[in-house]
């Protein structure tokens, strides 16, 4: 029987309540909060205790990692990871069904990075990669990107990498709701070509700036993949019951 991820109960109950505010951005903008809370502060948390206390213990680097040049403008599509998630919380549609999708995404963002934050303190891995970017050929541009990421996120925290599991969440459920609600032709059709057009890039970018190996690619993948399936599956029952059923039914309402 196919797995769908169970909703949190008393979890959403208060911003369950609370969603038709603000026009309906009430909701979206709770979710903003927890996620800062409970994904943005375990990464970082857990970035800083590895760099700080922690030692490399099962080391992915193979030889082709450092075959792999460092492309210096591909630091931009890295960079907007960034976007993914304000971009993701405009397009949730401001109805019941949205918020119960934005919901069950949210949860789902937070169960993988507590699973990944796991493994990056199990098996920590330093990403010993930075000294082949050549610092003097970069554009101001580039540059300020670079050190940006350098001074924000230490060279840990490298599988499953956090930023395709990340981004390929988003842009499912970006992809998802711009489907249901505005089609895929046209405008919207051309939004979700450049959508999967940057995540392409964002994969290749993590080895082009070197900011991963080619392993914690590979296991970012496999991981958001499989964490998608059954998010998917229950944002399918959502559009199925009903939100205002399934609300009720998860306790949201009580």
């Amino acid at each position: 029987m196919p797995i769908s991820i169970r909703p949190w109960g008393r979890f959403w109950s208060g911003p369950w309540s609370r969603r038709e505010r603000l026009g309906g951005r009430m909701f979206p903008l709770e979710v903003f909060i927890l996620g800062l809370i409970l994904v943005a502060v375990p990464y970082f948390a857990t970035n800083n205790i590895a760099n700080t206390y922690l030692q490399t213990v099962w080391d992915p680097e193979i030889g082709l990692d450092r075959e792999i040049p460092v492309v210096n403008w591909m630091i931009i599509p890295y960079s907007l990871l960034y976007l993914f998630y304000p971009v993701t919380l405009m397009l949730c549609p401001r109805d019941s069904r949205g918020h119960a999708e934005l919901a069950l995404g949210m949860q789902t963002l937070i169960m993988v990075t507590a699973f990944c934050c796991t493994i990056f303190l199990i098996l920590p891995a330093e990403i010993d990669l930075r000294d082949q970017i050549d610092w003097d050929s970069l554009s101001g541009l580039e540059l300020a990107l670079f050190e940006f990421i350098h001074f924000s996120d230490n060279p840990w925290n490298a599988w499953p990498s956090l930023h395709i599991v990340h981004s390929y969440l988003l842009a499912r459920m970006i992809a998802r709701w711009v489907v249901r609600e505005k089609g895929s032709s046209g405008v919207w059709g051309l939004f979700l070509f450049i959508l999967w057009l940057e995540w392409t890039l964002l994969c290749i970018s993590i080895m082009t700036t070197k900011q991963h190996y080619i392993f914690d690619l590979a296991s970012g993948i496999l991981v958001a993949h499989l964490a998608w399936l059954p998010a998917n599956r229950a944002m399918d029952e959502v559009g199925s019951i009903g939100a205002e059923e399934c609300a009720a039914n998860s306790g949201w309402t009580g």
